[in-house]
């Protein structure tokens, strides 16, 4: 336990050390929740208007849980494994008595960790700038259901991010590509990071609940609104957690597979 606490530490460090890149990913966030922002706030100019289901309320809090729930779920340092693979770095973590999951999810953690700080502070500068109408969830169920979807999806996302990194086994020089169109076009689109899901005709949306997609931000958004509750709650749930235990053994079947493949390449 301790090995990974000093992981821990080592990795809350290292942000500090690509301050630059770091600052960028904030400054994308907040200059994306602004432009949601004033897209939504003109849409919903009069209080009294409901489009989608969405009150002024409701869809105002829904763009700025996007910063809180990106923090914590879409923040990862695992999408560097594609990096370490194709580099022939992959070695050095092999011949440790460390578990190699173990490990970057504990790096994962540090990355949470510090976003979700800076996530807060920026929500709250952005409160008292744009002075918006915000929805509290009062019902104890509801923000028990979200915190449990919050923690299926943080899982989800570094099953998917360990997948997709374990695909440079085979395709050593589109790590990068293949981590783009997965964790910035995909997931972006179809995780409601953008907008949300429920805007999408009725066809398309039973089409995506079955995928892994919107249980990463959508879903959880929409828990702590109280627009999901009961038995499709409960469908919801069931779903996220069918996708975990089948990424699961997916991902460790991929990676026994990719470490018999496994050169070293630069090694």
């Amino acid at each position: 336990m301790s090995k990974y606490l000093q992981v821990f530490k080592i990795s809350f460090q290292q942000e500090f050390a690509y301050r630059l890149n770091f600052v960028m990913w904030r400054v994308r966030n907040v200059i994306q929740i602004f432009l949601v922002f004033y897209l939504w706030d003109a849409v919903f100019a009069n209080p009294d208007r409901v489009v989608f289901g969405y009150d002024r309320e409701k869809i105002l809090t829904y763009v700025f849980g996007l910063l809180t729930v990106k923090a914590l779920v879409l923040s990862a340092r695992a999408m560097d494994i594609a990096g370490e693979i194709s580099r022939g770095e992959l070695s050095n973590y092999l011949l440790k008595p460390l578990n190699y999951f173990n490990y970057w999810i504990t790096r994962d953690i540090s990355s949470k960790a510090l976003n979700l700080s800076f996530a807060i502070v920026e929500t709250l500068i952005l409160v008292i700038i744009l002075k918006p109408p915000f929805f509290i969830q009062s019902n104890l169920l509801a923000i028990l259901g979200f915190l449990v979807t919050i923690s299926l999806a943080v899982f989800l996302f570094s099953l998917l991010l360990f997948i997709v990194s374990s695909l440079t086994f085979w395709m050593p020089e589109a790590g990068w590509g293949i981590h783009f169109l997965v964790t910035v076009v995909i997931v972006e689109f179809l995780s409601g990071a953008l907008f949300p899901l429920d805007i999408l005709p009725g066809s398309l949306q039973n089409a995506l609940y079955f995928t892994p997609f919107p249980y990463l931000i959508f879903f959880p958004l929409q828990v702590y609104l109280g627009n999901i509750g009961g038995l499709e709650f409960i469908k919801g749930l069931s779903i996220s957690v069918f996708w975990v235990v089948f990424l699961w053994f997916s991902m460790k079947a991929i990676w026994q597979k990719g470490l018999k493949e496994y050169q070293a390449y630069g090694r």
